[in-house]
């Protein structure tokens, strides 16, 4: 990750989701932080920005979110792809994974939750209250207060997949990941 990751425009925030990532979870409340690995999420509006992330009911990092109202989304690397599946194999209620799986981190500037180091996006955000949604179909809405990118990767307003470590991924199952292809203009 660089030393200092460049802001993305508020108006560009929903571009860091748009290819369909697995992402990274993060929250913290009371002392106490997690990060937990999440295929099923999307952007969802663009002013203000908004997003959408399906976090189990029985998940740690969905105690935290419910207490803090806050998370952030951060989108992983191909380099990150043992690591994505570490965090997503394990619970946070057996410890802190940021500590057990060498996962450094860097403070949000408008949560409490952790930015995973290493990953190319973060995307801060508040919790949309949707009691029904949560409960029902545990699907957590977020809008988007800060976002942030590795200047490397995303510049422009565009994603730069040069370097195929830096690619992002996408989970299919049993340990399987594919990661983001070739870029192409129309």
């Amino acid at each position: 990750m660089p030393t200092s990751p460049c802001a993305v425009p508020l108006a560009h925030a929903t571009r860091l989701l748009n290819h369909g990532p697995t992402v990274l979870v993060s929250a913290a409340h009371d002392g106490l932080r997690n990060v937990m690995a999440a295929a099923w999420n999307m952007p969802l509006d663009f002013e203000p920005p908004k997003v959408a992330v399906v976090i189990d009911k029985n998940t740690f990092t969905r105690t935290l979110i419910e207490a803090s109202g806050q998370f952030v989304v951060a989108v992983p690397t191909r380099a990150q792809a043992a690591l994505t599946l570490a965090i997503g194999s394990r619970s946070g209620r057996d410890g802190d994974k940021f500590v057990a799986l060498g996962l450094d981190t860097l403070p949000a500037s408008r949560v409490t939750a952790p930015l995973p180091v290493g990953c190319i996006a973060w995307l801060e955000c508040r919790v949309i209250p949707e009691p029904h949604v949560q409960q029902t179909y545990d699907l957590f809405l977020g809008e988007v207060l800060a976002a942030w990118a590795d200047p490397a990767v995303f510049a422009g307003g565009r994603w730069q997949f040069d370097d195929p470590a830096t690619r992002s991924i996408h989970y299919v199952a049993g340990g399987r990941f594919l990661m983001i292809g070739e870029a192409f203009d129309v």
